[in-house]
């Protein structure tokens, strides 16, 4: 039948002492205090005996002929199987400059002959104690640094996983891209001229309608799906030039206003600016029209679109929002997202690729975009581009 009874064994010492009177009298006291005790007479025994099967602590004389106790703690520390040992030095030596080389050759504590066996008892138990807690400490560590290394890798192969997907995800858009032109110029070309030997037929005009703003939107589509493509290609190679962000708006603005226009919105005048923007003038330009026409988009018919800047030190930040419509709360966390260019948030259908080759253009040059819906309902988007200066 077995005997454990869960509790850890009790610690192990070795007594080291020439004086026979001494080794007994620490051992027996030791073991009445239920600690498991190996007393021997020299320092070579006491290294065997350590090497053999090394102790919790070391209670070691330092006056012994042969091998002193010094040199005992010096081999003991030198033994990377032996060096953590604690070793308490017990000496009828008083002098401070032993007690100081105990100290320097690796000892822990110092107890000075004639002692009183509860200050070595108290001593003992002390850097037992603590060495427990450095084993401990050394345990977590090293779980710690699995654990981190453990995570690390995770992340590693995730990121190389996003890699792949999102080079995948990009060259299907260019390959999608390149060989959707083909088709459609032919299908546009004969699309043309149906309406042309139509075009005295009343229904004819509403049909050319909605088949010019078809068009224009799956050509446009296209094209943004061509700029987020080469984008993606060239983000490690964004030119630092400047621009003035004025022109940049004024531009953004005229190219949002045809799709403004047919929603029956305005745009408020835009905001007096002398700040320059880190970025290249037409990618800047497209990334604010497509905000601008993505608020447009939420926006009721009558209402303006409202523009405010504001210089912080290092960046502007632009504030684009809109009365009218919100974005669901479910939608709001992957507006940016590429995944989601399928999903209906406006009535007149998805948003394309806008959100998303926004925030890549902005992004790629140091900057952001957040959304959030206002109440009165409506949007805000919020821009910010890092400045130099102005």
């Amino acid at each position: 039948m077995s005997t454990d009874t869960g509790t850890p064994p009790a610690a192990s010492i070795l007594v080291v002492d020439d004086t026979l009177a001494n080794l007994r009298l620490l051992s027996d006291m030791l073991q009445a205090r239920g600690y498991r005790v190996r007393p021997v007479p020299s320092g070579p025994l006491a290294l065997q005996a350590a090497s053999v099967n090394p102790p919790d602590l070391v209670l070691l004389d330092i006056d012994m002929p042969d091998m002193d106790g010094y040199q005992v703690c010096a081999r003991l520390k030198a033994d990377p199987r032996l060096r953590d040992i604690p070793v308490i030095f017990i000496s009828a030596l008083s002098d401070v400059g032993d007690k100081i080389e105990a100290f320097r050759i690796g000892g822990v504590d110092y107890v000075t002959k004639p002692f009183h066996f509860e200050e070595v008892e108290a001593r003992v138990r002390t850097h037992l104690e603590l060495a427990r807690l450095r084993r401990e400490l050394v345990h977590h560590n090293t779980r710690l640094e699995d654990a981190v290394a453990q995570r690390t890798r995770e992340l590693a192969d995730a990121h190389a996983r996003l890699d792949v997907l999102d080079r995948a995800k990009s060259d299907f858009l260019s390959l999608i891209s390149h060989e959707l032109r083909t088709p459609l110029c032919g299908i546009f070309g004969v699309t043309d001229l149906l309406l042309m030997t139509y075009a005295d037929d009343p229904a004819a005009a509403e049909y050319a309608a909605l088949y010019g703003q078809s068009r224009s939107r799956l050509l446009g589509l296209i094209d943004d799906a061509l700029l987020f493509c080469q984008i993606g290609a060239t983000a490690t190679a964004a030119p630092l030039a400047q621009c003035p962000l004025a022109d940049v708006l004024a531009t953004a603005c005229a190219q949002a206003d045809g799709l403004a226009q047919s929603h029956g919105v305005q745009f408020a005048p835009l905001p007096a600016t002398c700040s320059q923007v880190d970025g290249e003038a037409g990618n800047l330009v497209r990334a604010l029209q497509a905000l601008l026409e993505t608020a447009v988009k939420f926006a009721h018919a009558g209402t303006l679109v409202r523009l405010a800047e504001t210089s912080l030190p290092g960046e502007v930040c632009l504030r684009i929002e809109t009365e009218g419509r919100k974005v669901p709360p479910a939608a709001l966390a992957r507006f940016f997202s590429l995944l989601a260019i399928a999903e209906a948030l406006v009535p007149d259908g998805d948003l394309g690729l806008a959100p998303a080759l926004a925030e890549r253009i902005v992004t790629l040059y140091g900057g952001s975009v957040a959304v959030e819906n206002l109440q009165p309902p409506g949007i805000r988007l919020t821009v910010r581009l890092k400045s130099r200066g102005g």
